[in-house]
Formats: structure tokens, sequence, C-alpha cells
């Protein structure tokens, strides 16, 4: 397993990304899971979110949703 520096950037931290890690665009998704933290190219589509969506496993909300009723809202 590779490891890379980690430093201070202003008030940001930031992670130099070795030549076979670098992007090839200016902006990246950042998200957390589990411990991992993971960059990633941002989609250009939704076909990201169907994949998503169709790896959900086929009990996922079996049971429905567990909504509050809608707050009333004064008329226009």
């Amino acid at each position: 397993m590779r490891t890379t520096t980690v430093f201070k950037s202003g008030n940001s931290q930031a992670v130099r990304l070795p030549k076979d890690f670098q992007f090839d665009t200016r902006e990246v998704e950042i998200f957390r899971r589990g411990d991992e933290v993971i960059l990633r190219r941002v989609s250009k589509n939704l076909a990201a979110a169907f994949d998503l969506l169709a790896a959900m496993p086929d009990d996922f909300m079996a049971d429905g949703r567990d909504d509050a009723p809608p707050q009333p809202r004064a008329a226009l």
C-alpha cells in the first residue's frame, strides 16, 4: 500500500497525490465511507445515481416509510 504526505494549506488540510493518482479535472467529489475518504471525478450524467439505485438490496424500505405529516403552510 502506498502512502503520501498530509500537510496544512491555509486553514485546510491537504494531501499530495502521487503522479499516478492525479486527476485530469479541476473538480472532484469528496465523501466519507466508514473510515475512508473517497475522491472521485464529478459525474457528468445520472448513470452513477442509477447504478447506486440498482445496487440497493431487494428489501430496502420493505417496511415503508415513517414520514412526519407535512407542515401547515400559509396560503399565498
